[in-house]
């Protein structure tokens, strides 16, 4: 039979010496479902720009107007709402099930209150948000629309980011990955028929609403409603230790509010300093001509082909170690975090390979233009050599997470990026164009993986203990 996390959790509390081979099957166990959770996260863009770049290149020039918008507001909610669930993988590792009902029902009220809000400031700024960016006036009506849709709903986005990675850290990462896949069906089948017109095809009349930029919005935002409500309804009525049935107190508590400030902010500041950083990373490639920011933008979804295996391995990584250190056992914390790091590692060592050698077939994929695929292809190769390093910081700032140390990972990402990253692409953009700007980029990866190993190998990430 294999070993589930649950039973894994009340061997550690037990004080057992867990096997190699039982550790390391309860990590493939969780990695795996995520990393093709990942891979349909990344299928679902790649339809949305496809099916929006059938519309024209102004429709796709709205919505990457407002994309660095959506990352930055998107994902200091990510740092905020991540840290529920690391206060329940912890609570889940101690047997504190009440105590993690409890978190899962204050979570309810946070998402409901700070869903609405950011949804509220999204719909009020959207009107004037384009022009505040800069953008030319016959795009910014639908880069409005676009926003303000998203924007709306902001409430379901969070629900499902936040009762997956719930779902995960009780131990069950296969439902998540099958939610996704449902809401990646969903969104292709709602922007088939909400983007396109009325049309004829193979001589059959197919209805579609033609709302053009809209109605990709609307086609995404509708999938994630259902995706957000599913899990939600998975969570709660579904037996296990999150069931609403059992006993929990919907009281705001103290140590949940301690909590959140302890480890979802730091959380949110690292993603609006990794969001900001990589907005004006744009900027710097915006000022060396159209071959190169096109280069730049599609060279990046492809690299998202490599390091998506790197963060479905960080969640089951943030969920192992918060059960480890919930159920204090710092020996199997620190063995988790080995096991998911160089996992990440190892399998972002064989994509790099794969991205070295595929460079310009992937380039190809997204555009026939070719001084793009080559220049394209040139900078994946130079990051290719940056993806075991950029598996070493992705994977083991998650087991850091899970710990509660997410003001190091705060720290480390900061100086990392806007020391060194930025600096260097700054000082080189200018003399070796597009090219200095991913060298720069492929030896801060390094550095920040290397930051990250040093901190995993020192120990004092675990020092903070287990969450109160």
């Amino acid at each position: 039979m294999k070993l589930s996390l649950e039973r894994l959790s009340a061997r550690m509390r037990q004080g057992e010496t867990i096997p190699l081979r039982d550790t390391a099957g309860v990590v493939l166990m969780l990695s795996i479902p995520s990393i093709l959770e990942q891979i349909v996260v990344t299928a679902m863009e790649y339809i949305d720009a496809a099916m929006v770049g059938h519309i024209g290149a102004e429709a796709t020039a709205a919505i990457g107007i407002v994309s660095s918008s959506t990352w930055l507001l998107h994902g200091i909610l990510v740092g905020l709402y991540n840290a529920f669930s690391i206060q329940i993988a912890q609570y889940l590792g101690a047997d504190r099930q009440q105590d993690a009902r409890g978190v899962l029902r204050q979570a309810m009220l946070f998402n409901l209150a700070a869903g609405l809000a950011a949804a509220a400031f999204g719909i009020g700024i959207s009107g004037h948000l384009p022009g505040w960016l800069g953008a030319d006036v016959s795009l910014q009506a639908n880069a409005s629309a676009y926003f303000a849709i998203w924007s709306a709903a902001l409430p379901f986005t969070m629900a499902m980011g936040m009762y997956t990675s719930m779902l995960r850290a009780s131990g069950d990462a296969l439902t998540p990955g099958l939610i996704s896949v449902l809401v990646c069906v969903l969104d292709a089948i709602f922007n088939f028929f909400l983007i396109n017109p009325t049309r004829t095809l193979w001589g059959i009349t197919v209805w579609g609403a033609g709302l053009g930029v809209p109605g990709a919005a609307l086609g995404t935002a509708l999938a994630t409603v259902v995706g957000g409500l599913l899990a939600l309804c998975i969570l709660l009525f579904r037996e296990g230790p999150l069931c609403i049935h059992k006993p929990g107190s919907w009281k705001i508590t103290r140590a949940c509010i301690r909590n959140l400030g302890k480890v979802g902010v730091p959380l949110a500041a690292e993603r609006a300093a990794l969001s900001s950083a990589q907005v004006l990373q744009v900027r710097i490639v915006s000022q060396l001509g159209t071959v190169a920011i096109a280069a730049n933008s599609l060279g990046v979804s492809a690299e998202g082909l490599c390091y998506m295996a790197g963060y479905g391995i960080q969640g089951a990584a943030i969920a192992l170690i918060g059960q480890a250190v919930g159920a204090h056992r710092k020996d199997m914390a620190k063995r988790f975090a080995w096991l998911c790091t160089l996992m990440g590692m190892g399998i972002m060592t064989l994509t790099g390979a794969g991205l070295f050698a595929f460079a310009p077939a992937l380039m190809s994929i997204f555009t026939a233009d070719a001084a793009v695929i080559a220049l394209g292809a040139r900078v994946l190769r130079i990051e290719a050599f940056a993806e075991p390093m950029f598996g070493a910081s992705i994977v083991a700032s998650g087991a850091m997470q899970g710990a509660g140390d997410s003001t190091a990972c705060f720290v480390l990402n900061l100086v990392s990026m806007w020391g060194i990253r930025l600096t260097l692409a700054f000082l080189l953009a200018p003399r070796f164009g597009l090219v200095g700007v991913w060298g720069a980029m492929c030896f801060e990866l390094c550095v920040r993986g290397l930051l990250f190993l040093i901190r995993l190998a020192r120990g004092k990430w675990l020092e903070k203990g287990a969450l109160s």
